[in-house]
């Protein structure tokens, strides 16, 4: 219910400022404003997410790509949009549609699921639960952690979950959203 009740606020709020930005990316760069990319969720079912494209249209032409610090396929509205995390508000509605919840840990394309499952040990433990907007990880370490640091935190949270402890993550995720730590 909670997930429910905050992700239909979060769109409320949200779609003026996807509207405006959706509106800007298309001024910046030709196609879309949105990227639609296939996701792993819970128990390894993969869903949809929706998200402000915040790339070049042909950021992947050459095959699908970690993204890296000053990463050179990044738009200038798209630097911003990602600084501040506005790029993700569209996947309120996979939390509405239940592919999602509000906190948990971030969903991975399958490709590097696979990857990483390979490479670290237990790495798919963390399809025990839904994925989330925002997680410890994201508030703990940013986009800069790798996979390996990214899935102690995600352990940590599923091993430790509590209405207490997402209290603590919701409100370390509106610092990061209003300093922009973390982002690249």
């Amino acid at each position: 219910m909670m997930d429910l009740l905050l992700s239909c606020i979060g769109l409320l709020f949200a779609a003026p400022i996807i509207l405006v930005f959706a509106c800007l990316i298309v001024i910046e760069t030709p196609g879309s404003p949105f990227y639609v990319q296939e996701r792993v969720g819970k128990n390894g079912v993969c869903f949809r997410i929706v998200k402000l494209r915040s790339m070049r249209q042909d950021a992947e032409k050459g095959g699908a790509k970690w993204a890296e610090v000053n990463d050179s396929r990044v738009t200038r509205v798209g630097a911003f949009i990602r600084k501040t995390r506005i790029d993700e508000l569209p996947q309120f509605i996979s939390v509405l549609k239940g592919d999602m919840s509000i906190i948990g840990p971030r969903p991975e394309r399958p490709m590097f699921t696979e990857q990483f499952d390979k490479e670290i040990q237990g790495f798919k433990n963390r399809l025990l639960v839904k994925p989330g907007l925002t997680g410890l990880a994201q508030v703990s370490g940013g986009y800069d952690i790798t996979p390996a640091e990214k899935l102690k935190y995600d352990l940590r949270y599923i091993e430790n979950l509590s209405f207490l402890l997402e209290v603590k993550i919701l409100l370390k995720t509106v610092k990061v959203v209003l300093t922009g730590e973390g982002a690249r």
